[in-house]
């Protein structure tokens, strides 16, 4: 047990690319207007996010390519396969892009509470010193300094929680009693694309390859990466509860509003007293830098690995996909009057695409040619299709009510 714990690499690198400002935002927001009415959402995505990326890290291990790459090869006639490549490098661009600004916002977010400032300005620099780290290549030396830092806030959380007391009652029937109250669709939908992030599917698709190499058996490095991925995403879901659970206790039916870091930093007081605010904005910093540099990356993967380019750090067209990225956040970030509803709609925008690329996911972990006996079972199918019907659902119904259908 202990070597295989040694072993966790890939599931954290996921678990660490979702546990964002978007995470921690959304969870805040969604316990203080809701209360635990919305835990089984959380539940839902994290076994929905364990079962999708599963495969992905099986694709990697079997078929030695990333997703992108798989994709690419999957369809046979010319228009279907160009239609579905451009499909899916829209979908990821347009989804990493909200989440970038996610991201960027959060980050901003976290700097504010610390030494002031305008969220716009910080927005601004950020932006520049993840296209610096990127544009160098050096960004991997401070990375784990900084999942180091969101893990010692996590584990506040789940210390928080305790703390607060929360009514078990209440959350045992939120967690367990699936419900959408009034005006919550939205919430929801950020909950579940806030954890099950598309783009993490080919980011785990490439760095399953690098973590276990092809001199390994195939048998043993799938149940290696099977348990990196449940530990760590299970992990990830339960800190996401906690944030949720602890938001509940101190604000849901307080008449609280939540509209800053050090709002959000007041449901860590009963543990920290007055170092909660610093804490918490520390955390949501270093949170917000670890997923700024991660998604200009994967959308770089995806758009390299689907059109067949080079995937390296320093190729001209891999560098211009995560400038791109990186840029629009940027962009947008900074234009954006209300940070942490657009925290939110970038979590939501995500769960809206979700559907789309999880269906190109299973469409390839079928084919019998590129992963033979290692291809999808029908319990894993069913799971698998369980977790798009349910998100386009809901992000069916939210389009309907946008458009005043429902």
């Amino acid at each position: 047990m202990l070597k295989k714990l040694k072993n966790l690499g890939p599931g954290l690198i996921v678990t660490a690319a979702f546990m964002g400002p978007g995470t921690v935002t959304t969870a805040s927001i969604t316990g203080a207007s809701f209360g635990f009415a919305l835990l089984w959402a959380i539940a839902f995505s994290t076994v929905a996010t364990i079962v999708l990326q599963e495969m992905a890290g099986r694709l990697g291990l079997v078929s030695r390519k990333g997703l992108g790459e798989a994709l690419a090869t999957t369809f046979k006639i010319p228009a279907v396969r160009i239609a579905a490549i451009a499909l899916m490098i829209a979908a990821i661009a347009f989804g990493n892009a909200a989440f970038e600004t996610g991201n960027i916002i959060g980050t901003a977010i976290g700097l504010e509470a610390i030494v002031g400032g305008s969220t716009k300005i910080w927005a601004v620099v950020i932006g520049i010193i993840a296209f610096v780290l990127l544009y160098l290549g050096i960004y991997k030396l401070i990375e784990k300094v900084l999942v180091g830092l969101v893990l010692i806030m996590s584990v506040v959380f789940l210390l928080s929680a305790i703390v607060a007391r929360p009514d078990l009652g209440a959350a045992f029937s939120g967690l367990l009693i699936p419900r959408i109250p009034e005006g919550s669709l939205v919430s929801v939908i950020a909950l579940i694309g806030t954890t099950v992030v598309p783009y993490n599917l080919f980011l785990h698709s490439n760095s399953v390859q690098e973590k276990w190499s092809d001199e390994l058996l195939i048998p043993e490095a799938i149940s290696e990466s099977r348990f990196d991925t449940i530990v760590s995403i299970a992990l990830g879901g339960l800190i996401t509860m906690a944030i949720l659970s602890t938001s509940a206790a101190a604000f849901f039916g307080a008449g609280t509003t939540i509209d800053s870091a050090g709002a959000m930093a007041e449901q860590l007081e009963p543990l920290l007293g007055p170092a909660a605010r610093i804490f918490f904005a520390t955390g949501l910093f270093a949170a917000g830098i670890t997923s700024t540099i991660t998604a200009p990356l994967a959308t770089a993967y995806t758009i390299c690995g689907a059109l067949g380019w080079e995937q390296n750090l320093k190729a001209i067209k891999f560098r211009s996909a995560w400038i791109i990225t990186l840029v629009v956040g940027t962009v947008l970030a900074a234009s954006g009057t209300r940070p942490l509803q657009a925290i939110v709609f970038a979590q939501a925008a995500n769960g809206l695409l979700l559907p789309l690329v999880a269906v190109f996911l299973l469409f390839v972990m079928n084919r019998s040619d590129l992963l033979g006996e290692y291809k999808n079972k029908t319990v894993t199918n069913i799971l698998g299709f369980t977790v798009v019907l349910v998100a386009a659902g809901l992000g069916a119904n939210q389009l309907l009510k946008v458009f005043g259908v429902v």
